[in-house]
């Protein structure tokens, strides 16, 4: 009995010591949190903007029903330049959507904010888009020469491959007047490239029967990480990792780097390239691709990148490279789908230039001057990536006089940016004349931004631009697009543009003679 009595006491004595250990954890967490708000309060004074609920922010304001950017844009009708945006008790960004704080923003040299980009690290790991401080411009500078445009050169072909067999595919609609769905067809075609590019590698993905397991992967964890942003206890690495979406993450992770992940294809390459240890030695056998310039690419003390360096740009290539592509290529085909006027200007330049050919090549790209308006125009309306967060790591001063502390949030809303309608006449009208020269010097350059400004813009842009163009060129000789009024995008940002009803338009058959 003595021994039972002590063994109970004991366990008491333990409850009691984790009760005590739990309360003053909670109360630690409590009183940081109320520190950080306060602090957050004092600096955000001088911003007025949309009243936030105490533990969830305006979060509650987002109904994911396809509305939530247009109120983005009507707060910024509300409240010029910049408003804060709460996401929970004490997480806080300066959204900025003028021009001139957005300048001051992209051109200063923050790092990316950790609160929502550190969500993505065990997906895409401590790449380009995710490092800061001298590992991302060691990382910059070793990556940069893969972008050069004797490398992206041989890349028009494959980039044209991959179009004709989505385009093939495409006959059946075209045949048949069938309303179809957008946004899965070009993003198998844009991964199908991105394979190509990224890894020498014919994947078939576009022919496989049944649903690609990456593509689906990426959705779903598009969609869990925008659901941490809004959920703040989600905040938390520890409830998130218990609950039942943390298991989906984890899920969809294992999948997603079951297709870049395998480091033995990273070492059989290296292993290749010490045999042909000269870039322009391996260029005469055949193009480079992405893990090429990786793999050889040496600082100035002549250090390579290590395997784990490597296999975190191939995932955050291949995500920023398929994704954000197949979001610009969706809504440009629907754009041009509703304004035939500019389609049909588009086709007669693209006929014009192709001259019978059936696919791209290299010096095609800059003599079509009036679709790379139009594509403009679509990345203005529908911005691939609709938001982007900073840390500030010393104070900033605005062009009103407004200032921030080091260490405040802050964000650029692209999408309210590119409908600012003191900046863009008619913003929610399609007017690719607004990308004339004449028309551009008026603007500050920081008002379109799709692909970011100043030292940490996108690296891959011109690989994203010259994908498009060779995709609309193709398509538009092959087929007249056309809007069916019935089917109106939801669109929502879930890291990158998509809508949430899909993408659909009807095609069929372009009469050259007629």
């Amino acid at each position: 009995m003595a021994l039972e009595s002590l063994q109970s006491d004991c366990v008491s004595v333990f409850v009691l010591l984790f009760s005590a250990l739990s309360l003053v954890l909670v109360l630690y967490k409590l009183t940081i949190l109320i520190v950080s708000r306060k602090d957050v309060l004092r600096y955000t004074k001088a911003f007025p903007g949309p009243p936030p609920n105490f533990l969830f922010g305006n979060m509650l304001e987002f109904k994911q029903d396809g509305t939530d950017l247009d109120k983005i844009v009507d707060w910024g009708k509300q409240y010029p330049y910049a408003y804060p945006l709460w996401f929970g008790p004490s997480i806080c960004f300066i959204n900025a959507h003028h021009p001139d704080y957005v300048k001051s923003i992209l051109t200063s040299t923050g790092p990316k904010d950790e609160f929502g980009y550190g969500f993505l690290e065990s997906w895409i790991g401590g790449g380009l888009l995710l490092s800061k401080g001298q590992k991302w411009f060691r990382h910059r500078r070793l990556l940069t020469p893969g972008f050069h445009y004797d490398v992206l050169k041989p890349y028009v072909k494959l980039m044209s491959e991959s179009a004709q067999i989505m385009l093939d595919k495409w006959e059946k609609f075209a045949n048949t007047n069938e309303v179809f769905e957008l946004f899965e067809n070009v993003s198998l075609m844009t991964l199908d490239t991105i394979l190509k590019c990224a890894f020498s590698c014919n994947s078939n993905c576009q022919t496989e029967s049944g649903t690609n397991a990456y593509i689906k992967a990426v959705f779903e964890l598009s969609s869990l990480i925008n659901l941490r942003l809004r959920m703040f206890p989600y905040h938390s690495d520890l409830i998130f990792h218990l609950s039942p979406h943390g298991f989906r993450y984890r899920k969809a992770c294992k999948v997603a780097h079951s297709h870049t992940g395998k480091q033995e294809v990273i070492q059989k390459r290296k292993a290749a390239l010490k045999e042909d240890s000269e870039l322009n030695r391996i260029q005469a056998k055949r193009y480079l691709d992405f893990l090429d310039i990786l793999l050889s690419a040496r600082d100035e003390k002549q250090q390579s990148l290590s395997v784990q360096d490597v296999q975190a740009e191939v995932d955050t290539f291949m995500f920023e490279g398929h994704d954000t592509t197949s979001s610009g290529l969706s809504f440009l085909l629907y754009c041009l789908a509703r304004h035939p006027e500019h389609q049909r200007m588009c086709r007669e330049e693209v006929t014009t230039v192709l001259e019978g050919k059936d696919t791209m090549e290299w010096e095609d790209l800059n003599k079509i001057p009036y679709t790379t308006m139009c594509i403009k125009e679509s990345l203005r309306l529908y911005p691939p990536v609709p938001g982007i967060a900073r840390k500030l790591t010393k104070p900033m001063t605005f062009s009103d006089g407004r200032t921030l502390p080091a260490g405040a949030r802050v964000g650029t809303s692209v999408y309210a940016l590119h409908r600012n309608s003191t900046v863009w006449e008619n913003p929610e009208v399609f007017d690719p004349l607004r990308f004339l020269p004449e028309n551009i010097s008026k603007r500050s350059p920081h008002a379109f931004v799709p692909f970011s400004a100043g030292p940490r813009n996108c690296i891959g842009q011109n690989f994203a631009m010259n994908e498009m163009k060779v995709v609309i060129a193709l398509a538009l000789k092959r087929y007249q697009l056309i809007e069916d009024p019935a089917y109106k995008p939801n669109i929502v940002g879930r890291l990158i543009l998509r809508s949430l009803n899909g993408i659909h338009i009807r095609i069929k058959p372009v009469d050259l003679n007629g």
